[in-house]
């Protein structure tokens, strides 16, 4: 079952071309859509719900393929801030400099998003 949309899809975008137009300008409101919208679209190229994705406070998903999840801490679980995020998502950083840079914070076997990035 896919994961069920929040942001619309053309808002979401218009607010990551935003975000990259001028990242250091760019609001709150717009921010916090162009993050949820990158997280939905990670929840659907990578449906599952082995690796927890956290993007305090704006926003998290569950995605990857592998052993479910219900309560408590999950075993696969990436932390990182929302301009990093958005980097990712957009391909302005790749996975392997945020890790080496230590802009996300990952544990666990699957905590990798490597091969969904980037996004948009």
């Amino acid at each position: 079952m896919p994961a069920r949309r929040r942001a619309d899809p053309e808002a979401g975008l218009r607010a990551v071309r935003t975000w990259q137009a001028d990242p250091s300008n760019v609001d709150r409101t717009t921010l916090t859509l162009a993050v949820r919208f990158c997280l939905e679209e990670l929840s659907a190229t990578a449906p599952g719900s082995s690796v927890e994705l956290r993007v305090p406070p704006l926003g998290v998903t569950q995605c990857g393929q592998g052993p479910r999840h219900t309560r408590g801490t999950p075993p696969n679980v990436i932390e990182t801030d929302a301009r990093t995020w958005l980097a990712l998502a957009t391909g302005e950083l790749t996975w392997a400099a945020a890790v080496e840079g230590h802009r996300v914070r990952a544990s666990g076997l699957r905590a990798d998003l490597s091969a969904w990035l980037p996004l948009v």
